[in-house]
């Protein structure tokens, strides 16, 4: 039975799936207002920092849904523990927020769907691991990139076809200063937060999502950082190919992200069996040898309900990480900062996440860029574009996320 037909007999017994949301900003009211329309789903809980964002946020779902029990607040807690939340979804984006909302799902006994991928680049090996042993689903949210791209991967896959690449097209110009104060205007006129935008411009968040597509995949990086190329569908395919045939790449079976495709999705294949080679050039997927498999959409947070209702409905992700550390977005220095200055984190004014393997992490002493939460001081003079190490600032050990990391880096040695 489809998703949408169990959706529809959940709300034929009148035993809807009853979700919290913790964040009502842009993703988060665009969530909520979305389930306003589905069958055999209601919204049981909203809760943001502002509680002037929650309030709006139900007030608009009230006009466009049956009445029901709904806890507003801005206390997370009080609409994890409700008795009448069933599923959790965190739309904060921030790794401390995510990290404590983690724990209090998973010892609420709650399922929890992400919309936060901030925290699941840096935590998301353990508390897939403790939540798949308590029986509950931790799971990334369909429509966001990575797991709109590891649809296309597992369809092809499926096939029986090789992946060469997988990744995304960036949505917005890459300005690796950007801060919230350049973000500002702009931030302003699409009624979404600065520190946000800022995360989005300044690399950040396409690092992390293809972060999170190689930990789902096993799909390393080619380099540091990607390539992003420019490229159109005709010539992705050729743009992304190995040095040896005029292309940019190194190796294989990498992630990536193109300037040119957004907001698609997208997977470079092959095949070596000639019949198979055929049939692609005859349905005019591509000249070959290889082929683009392309998504011209994502739709975000919208698409988070198929995700909700996969976990409490099948038991099932939509993406999550695969068990072993694969890959990290570690801090780079977007300003100069001085000896004793104090360090904000992802979206902010001093450092911005670059992709590298867990294995480059590791040797370079890199910092998962998550983990600059809290009260992080700098020991020592940091250059523009300096990669930090753990010689160079003090991170805060009494975060959520910093202490959940050290037992995922105890229980994931590589």
């Amino acid at each position: 039975m489809s998703i949408y037909q169990q959706l529809l007999a959940r709300e034929r017994s009148g035993d809807p799936i009853k979700v919290g949301i913790i964040g009502a900003g842009q993703m988060g009211f665009g969530l909520i207002s979305q389930i306003s329309k589905i069958p055999g789903m209601i919204v049981a809980g909203v809760c943001d920092i502002h509680l002037s964002a929650a309030e709006k946020a139900a007030n608009f779902y009230k006009q466009h849904a049956k009445p029901h029990q709904m806890v507003v607040t801005n206390d997370y807690r009080e609409v994890i523990q409700s008795d009448f939340v069933e599923v959790v979804v965190d739309a904060t984006g921030v790794p401390e927020v995510g990290a404590n909302i983690s724990l209090e799902a998973l010892n609420s006994k709650k399922h929890l769907v992400l919309l936060n991928v901030e925290v699941d680049i840096t935590i998301g090996l353990v508390m897939h691991k403790l939540f798949t042993n308590a029986g509950l689903v931790y799971s990334g949210s369909a429509g966001d990139e990575p797991a709109a791209t590891l649809e296309l991967y597992e369809f092809a896959k499926t096939m029986g076809l090789e992946v060469l690449v997988a990744g995304k097209g960036k949505n917005n110009p890459f300005f690796p200063e950007a801060n919230p104060d350049t973000c500002k205007a702009e931030a302003d006129s699409k009624h979404m937060s600065a520190h946000m935008l800022a995360a989005f411009q300044d690399g950040t968040k396409t690092m992390a999502e293809m972060n999170l597509l190689s930990n789902a995949t096993g799909l390393l990086p080619d380099k540091v950082g990607m390539h992003g190329v420019e490229a159109n569908l005709e010539n992705v395919a050729d743009k992304l190919n190995q040095k040896q045939q005029g292309g940019v790449l190194d190796n294989f079976g990498v992630v990536e992200y193109v300037n040119g495709l957004a907001p698609g999705v997208f997977v470079i294949v092959k095949s070596d069996l000639e019949p198979v080679d055929e049939e692609l050039r005859y349905l005019k997927v591509g000249k070959g040898p290889h082929y683009t498999l392309y998504r011209p959409f994502h739709l975000a947070s919208l698409e988070t309900p198929v995700t909700i209702a996969k976990a409490v409905l099948q038991h099932d992700s939509s993406i999550h990480p695969i068990g072993v550390p694969v890959s990290e977005t570690v801090a780079v220095a977007k300003r100069a900062i001085k000896a004793g200055e104090s360090l904000d984190g992802i979206g902010g004014y001093s450092v911005r996440g670059v992709l590298e393997t867990h294995q480059d992490m590791k040797t370079n002493g890199h910092i998962p860029i998550g983990l600059i939460s809290g009260k992080v001081v700098a020991k020592k003079d940091i250059k523009l574009g300096q990669f930090l190490t753990h010689d160079d600032v003090e991170l805060d050990s009494n975060t959520t996320v910093w202490k959940l990391r050290s037992l995922q880096d105890h229980l994931f040695q590589s």
